[in-house]
């Protein structure tokens, strides 16, 4: 299969394994060069709903994307390469347009360069699912696949709730301390492996 006939393919996320700790976030703004760790310069953007449903939103590369469709200024246009899209900087004027537009909450404004941003798959190596501590993402090629697991992981939420209430209830803190050293230890390793990697990159330049 050539280059050029590759299918689409976008980061998915299974709300029922993530924690919200970011480090997808960290992992992509680490790789697309930012000087300065931000969420909100991130091309995945974590949303913290509850204790128990935390999701990430990214670009999907939809067919006939309603973000290219809607942009003014004809700066966005999707590659031959897994729908990714290609974003002129040059005629982007960071109207928000394409933000409105996008359904999944999958393109953004770069809050220092004011031009529309979206996931690249960081060429085909994604950064943000290597560095899951929980393995919450994944790379899928349909919407049907992504919704279902959202889907499914929503379903679960009241009975997840009321699972909680009742073990903070009894005060049997000791499930909930094992769990949450266990999360940690996988965030930390997570996050030293990262660190050295932006080291060794600084070091290389």
């Amino acid at each position: 299969m050539s280059a050029k006939t590759l299918p689409r393919k976008f980061v998915s996320v299974d709300p029922s394994k993530c924690i919200g700790c970011g480090i997808c976030e960290y992992a992509c703004t680490t790789n697309k060069g930012e000087t300065n760790w931000n969420p909100i310069h991130s091309r995945i953007r974590v949303v913290r709903m509850a204790p128990v449903f935390n999701f990430a939103l990214t670009c999907r590369g939809c067919v006939d994307a309603k973000c290219v469709i809607s942009c003014p200024e004809r700066a966005i246009t999707q590659s031959e390469v897994n729908n990714l899209l290609i974003i002129d900087e040059k005629k982007c004027k960071g109207c928000d347009w394409c933000v409105q537009a996008c359904p999944h909450g999958g393109i953004t404004i770069h809050p220092v360069t004011g031009k529309a941003i979206a996931c690249n798959l960081c060429e085909g190596d994604p950064q943000c699912i290597k560095t899951c501590p929980e393995e919450a993402l994944e790379l899928v090629e349909c919407d049907e696949d992504a919704d279902k697991r959202f889907n499914d992981a929503l379903s679960k939420l009241p009975e997840q709730t009321e699972h909680l209430m009742a073990i903070v209830k009894k005060k049997d803190w000791k499930p909930l301390i094992n769990i949450a050293e266990q999360r940690s230890e996988r965030v930390a390793e997570k996050l030293e492996a990262l660190n050295k990697h932006v080291l060794d990159k600084k070091q290389e330049e």
